[in-house]
């Protein structure tokens, strides 16, 4: 396979807590610089892309030193947590942006959406701005023309194809400017978290659609999300930034597996909640077992009543995306605790635990049928470990499904 697009020491250099490229010193200083022929004194200092930290210095890497290729056909699942530098790469790909230092060397043409709108002038209809961003791509208007029909029915934005783009909400942009990337025949097309504002079916249509792309026309697809059970599906290969650096560059299942363990310092068995509790709430949580696919989960909850009320608990689990996947409630088998004034401690029992291999947040719920008493988000993360149900072996998540349940199987001759 041939190289399609090469990045060689990419870094983007950003001035924090100000607008604009600098002062008239800092401009003096580097043109300076240049006239003897002397590196730019700017580029040699800059805080790292640490967002949750403060930072004495003026600048800030958003990229350091950034190196990668990609083959044609090959489908790069970019991820990282908020800030990582993610979006900034993308920019710098799509030539949206400049490097502070490196190169891009690219063989093709180059679709991007990278945010809501990008591309589109909000005063011309859908119908003008898919010829206008064919010929942004170089395309005549005979080939926008031959694939017209195809964009408009893949976005599903028929009624208003005619109707200036700023009367279209954020969905319909999406999904507009989508089906354009996408059918505009660009040799790289990529792709930015910005399909989470579509909505579920229109995801699926687009993950189908990139697919398509990458295996069936042997075009390139850069793809950035958190939702790891699409980099997963979609991808063939994932790059993992942290702090503007790239730190892993693998195969989806390994890469992906490692991003997730980076949090297993933040996972915990156990909350304890040390703020004053006026009526009812939750003191304290703990699991009192291995947390393990197919096995045994024990855990006890202790809650703090000032009155004497008639409850119903309920634990949600969600995926290491809050996406809830998974809830026990008492009142799904009709049980509700008499709570008494003063520590109520309940113990709840799982015999099987049906998550595989993960990372999952916990909320915790205490309330009776519309009234809520007291609810916990995302009050622990826990680490499911690999475990395997009845006589199977250990279960893996490679497949993407985050519960999985024993079955009865017979065979009918």
């Amino acid at each position: 396979m041939s190289i399609i697009l090469k990045a060689e020491n990419i870094s983007k250099q950003y001035r924090l807590g100000v607008v604009g490229t600098g002062t008239l010193s800092h401009d003096l200083n580097r043109w300076w610089s240049q006239l003897r022929g002397k590196e730019d004194p700017y580029t040699k200092i800059g805080a790292v892309n640490d967002r949750t930290s403060t930072s004495k210095e003026e600048y800030v890497w958003a990229l350091k030193n950034i190196n990668f290729e990609v083959e044609k056909g090959e489908v790069l699942g970019i991820i990282g947590k908020n800030g990582a530098g993610k979006s900034t790469l993308l920019k710098i790909l799509s030539r949206v942006t400049g490097p502070t230092s490196g190169n891009i060397k690219t063989k093709g043409r180059i679709a991007s959406l990278l945010e809501v709108g990008t591309g589109f002038h909000p005063e011309l209809t859908g119908r003008e701005n898919i010829f206008l961003n064919g010929a942004i791509l170089g395309m005549t208007k005979t080939e926008v023309n031959n694939k017209l029909e195809e964009i408009v029915e893949f976005s599903g934005c028929s009624l208003y194809i005619d109707t200036p783009v700023k009367r279209y909400s954020s969905g319909m942009r999406v999904r507009l400017a989508f089906a354009v990337a996408a059918h505009l025949e660009p040799e790289i097309l990529v792709v930015d978290e910005v399909l989470a504002v579509g909505d579920a079916e229109f995801q699926k249509k687009a993950i189908g659609k990139m697919k398509a792309i990458s295996k069936g026309e042997g075009r390139t697809v850069l793809f950035v999300s958190h939702n790891m059970v699409s980099v997963q599906n979609l991808c063939n290969r994932v790059i993992c930034i942290e702090n503007g650096e790239i730190i892993d560059d693998g195969k989806p299942e390994k890469v992906i597996e490692k991003y997730l363990k980076r949090d297993d310092e933040k996972t915990s068995k156990s909350f304890f909640n040390n703020e004053k509790i006026n009526e009812i709430g939750i003191k304290n949580f703990k699991i009192l077992s291995e947390i393990k696919t197919g096995e045994q989960l024990v855990f006890e909850m202790n809650i703090h009543s000032n009155i004497s009320v008639t409850s119903e608990i309920a634990l949600t689990i969600s995926t290491h995306q809050s996406q809830p996947i998974y809830q026990i409630y008492s009142g799904h088998v009709g049980k509700s605790f008499k709570l008494k004034k003063g520590e109520n401690i309940f113990r709840g029992n799982i015999e099987k635990l049906p998550l595989v291999h993960g990372i999952y947040e916990l909320n915790l719920w205490i309330g009776t049928q519309a009234v809520t008493h007291d609810f916990l988000k995302n009050v622990i993360q826990i680490q499911v470990k690999e475990g395997s149900i009845l006589k199977g072996g250990p279960i893996s998540n490679k497949n993407g499904y985050p519960v999985i349940e024993a079955a009865t199987w017979e065979f009918y001759d």
